[in-house]
């Protein structure tokens, strides 16, 4: 058997209706189309979209939309007053904060913020600080540590 003797079998494929192709056919004068109508025009028919003539959902949209930044940056935030129940002199990081439980957010990096008070000196690591936060913890006699997540420059070693 060759590629050529191939063919579907016998009630599988009908041959195309030829219409409007005179009495004989059977499909005259409307060409199985019915009578008058959008439809029935050469041309007609409605697009998909197409509501019987109520305002189209496609054209409501514009009013309900918002933006969506493709690259926003999602951070799990901290605040510095939930810094205070961690010992003196503790380093802290995203783990200890994460067991600890109070880090707010689902996924992405840490980020400490300044609301509320510090009393004890700590080495905070994290990803970002606020201004106010980095203030708070160096008046506590604490240290920042950022953590790089994504080390800036390039990568390659130059040759």
């Amino acid at each position: 058997m060759r590629l050529h003797d191939l063919s579907p079998t016998y009630g599988a494929a009908s041959p195309r209706t030829r219409i409007g192709r005179g009495h004989g056919s059977g499909k005259v004068k409307t060409a199985g189309k019915g009578t008058k109508g959008q439809n029935a025009r050469a041309g007609g028919g409605v697009p998909a979209y197409f509501e019987g003539g109520q305002l189209p959902l496609v054209r409501k949209l514009p009013y309900r939309r918002g933006f969506s930044n493709p690259f926003r940056k999602e951070y799990r935030v901290v605040n510095v007053r939930d810094l205070g129940e961690f010992p003196v002199g503790a380093i802290i990081g995203p783990e200890e904060l994460e067991v600890m439980g109070v880090l707010y957010g689902r996924k992405g990096e840490v980020k400490v913020l300044g609301d509320g008070e510090l009393a004890v000196a700590l080495t905070v690591r994290a990803h970002k600080f606020t201004r106010s936060a980095r203030q708070k913890i160096e008046a506590a006699g604490g240290t920042v540590e950022e953590i790089n997540a994504r080390p800036e420059g390039p990568t390659d070693v130059e040759a």
